[in-house]
Order: structure tokens, then sequence, then C-alpha cells
């Protein structure tokens, strides 16, 4: 479930979600929310999302963050041009 406070993804986890997506959450946020995720239900998964490049992606991780999604590997790669002929 994307959620964008702490607040959203226990209430998530809580109706049955076992991932949340914190999304767009400055890192010391992220970090601080998903704490509060893990120490509340240490089973779910917590997902990082949301302005994630890869000069920021250090400051994204940390003991309580399972994984970390980046839109910039797929928006932002540039485009390939061929044909294949048979």
């Amino acid at each position: 479930v994307e959620c964008s406070s702490a607040d959203e993804a226990l209430a998530a986890v809580s109706a049955g979600a076992d991932i949340v997506l914190l999304d767009n959450l400055a890192p010391q946020d992220l970090h601080a929310a998903a704490a509060r995720v893990k120490a509340a239900h240490p089973g779910v998964t917590v997902e990082a999302s949301g302005g994630i490049v890869l000069e920021t992606l250090p400051q994204f991780l940390g003991p309580h963050i399972d994984v970390v999604s980046m839109g910039c590997l797929t928006h932002s790669a540039p485009a390939l041009d061929f044909a294949l002929r048979v």
C-alpha cells in the first residue's frame, strides 16, 4: 500500500497490508516512519520510493528499509534506436 506518512502506513498494516511503500518522504522522515512501522509490525516489508536517484540513494538506505524503488532507472534511461530484420 502506498503511504505518505507513518500514520497511513500503520493504518494500512493494521488493515492487513504486508508491504507498505513510503512515498516522497525526506530521508529523516522516511527513517522515522519506517522505524515506527517496524517497531509495531516487525514482519512488514517497508519500501522507500519517490525522488530517489543514484546520487541520493545512500541517504535512503537504513536498517528499517527493506526495498528501494527508483523510477529514474526507467523514466530517465536514454533511448536506444535499433531495428531487427528477419
